[in-house]
């Protein structure tokens, strides 16, 4: 083992430099080829033991900075989001599609003591392991932090957990509802008068990525300064806990228990959807100039010196009066004929769009928040692009999400060394499987 380690690393002595205490840095040593759109993570490598959201979700921005994303899969089944629909696009579901771009996949049965030597292998030349299993299950087969770190010392590991590594609930499985339930991001969600309700996208397995996106960024910048790897502990229900913000600190603070409020804001009227002849239309009045605007357009100047009304405090206190009087005059006027009358006037506004309708807005395209990419069995596929750019690099390139098993005869020749013998045996023996597309 400790051979084929030490091959394996060998084979990455090329591509980087070492820093303090000689560990593998952020940055190869290769000069680029284009210094124009060198992106920043180019030459990195992410060995990626993630499924479902959260995982995904981060490893996928990683790779549309550049590094290479080696994404560990069960053979036969992979990922289980691959799964999940409809709806299909051929037999590959939207769901995997959406979060999977710019990976290589290799299909490894990490049960099988083969399975995890390839794994540790891959560890050695990667610069980042990333998986989010429950806490201890990866420690079981050998592929721990502990067993990892023996190997690859310059490794930034990243664990992605429900609830965290130890305490009461640290084993159970993480799920994005349970997590939100619990952290009480569903209590605060619903209608005011009505009962919880399931954001409509997993917004805490997708901040968890984020946090874990941004705490591996930091990771690889720690370990450049001290030429050592770090663990990462990432968890759902910190995350989510920690996005509350102003409503969890008007509890700790304050002590005030926190409400449904519909589209409503608890500390800011009006700022809500209103009902219009054919829509919603969501508008917000921040302070008192902007009230006075909105109440002028909606033709409605006799609110703007009612003493009821007069500070966002008195119309907090007033909420349900004033939002009754707004609500009737919003529902006298189409959607589009409000957009007109409040465009140019300064005043935060926008319609509830549908997905055909937001991807129709024009703010959207300009943006550039469409990715198309060339599927190898579906062809071309569309998929929301990077929410952020960069002046210096683009980042419209990318490569479509993998096949199951489509990369590992690839990866095992090219980032560890095997031969053809060899991954003909492992493939034979079920180690690994390979996808017939290449």
């Amino acid at each position: 083992m400790l051979a084929a380690l030490a091959r394996t690393a060998a084979l990455r002595t090329t591509s980087v430099i070492c820093g303090p205490g000689g560990g593998r840095q952020l940055w190869t040593s290769r000069p680029p080829s284009d210094t124009d759109n060198v992106k920043p993570l180019e030459g990195v490598k992410i060995l990626d033991l993630t499924r479902i959201l959260a995982g995904p979700f981060a490893t996928m921005n990683l790779g549309d900075l550049g590094a290479e994303v080696i994404k560990v899969e069960r053979p036969g089944t992979g990922d289980e989001t691959r799964a999940w629909g409809p709806p299909f696009l051929g037999t590959e579901s939207t769901y995997f599609l959406s979060v999977n771009r710019n990976k290589k996949s290799i299909a490894v049965n990490i049960k099988d003591p083969k399975g995890v030597k390839i794994i540790k292998e891959l560890a050695a030349v990667c610069d980042v392991f990333v998986e989010n299993y429950v806490p201890g299950k990866l420690s079981a087969m050998g592929l721990g932090y502990e067993d990892i770190d023996k190997i690859a010392p310059h490794i930034v590991y990243c664990s992605i957990t429900g609830y965290g590594q130890t305490g009461p609930l640290s084993q159970r499985a993480g799920y994005d509802a349970v997590a939100s339930a619990l952290s009480g991001m569903m209590h605060i969600t619903g209608p005011e008068d009505g009962d919880p309700v399931r954001p409509g996208v997993a917004m805490t397995d997708l901040a968890t990525g984020l946090y874990a996106y941004g705490a591996i960024m930091a990771g690889l910048i720690q370990r450049h300064k001290t030429g050592k790897g770090l663990f990462i502990d990432c968890n759902l229900l910190s995350s989510q806990v920690a996005c509350l913000t102003q409503v969890a600190a008007n509890y700790l603070i304050g002590q005030k228990e926190a409400k449904r409020w519909g589209t409503a804001h608890g500390s800011i009227v009006p700022y809500q959807a209103f009902k219009t002849k054919d829509g919603y239309l969501v508008v917000g009045a921040g302070n008192n100039q902007q009230f006075a605007t909105m109440c002028k357009i909606l033709n409605l100047p006799e609110l703007i010196d009612d003493c009821k009304y007069k500070s966002n405090h008195l119309r907090v206190q007033n909420r349900k009066e004033l939002i009754k009087i707004l609500s009737a005059r919003f529902e006298e006027e189409l959607t589009d004929m409000w957009l007109c009358l409040f465009e140019g006037s300064k005043i935060p506004y926008g319609p509830i769009n549908n997905m055909k309708n937001v991807f129709a807005e024009p703010q959207v395209l300009h943006n550039g928040l469409v990715m198309e990419m060339i599927h190898p069995t579906v062809g071309k596929i569309s998929v929301p692009g990077p929410a952020v750019r960069y002046s210096k690099f683009k980042m419209s390139e990318a490569t479509p999400p993998p096949l199951l098993g489509q990369h590992t005869a690839h990866i095992l020749k090219e980032s560890l060394g095997y031969d053809d013998r060899t991954i003909g045996e492992l493939l034979r023996t079920g180690v690994v499987s390979q996808h017939g597309t290449q």
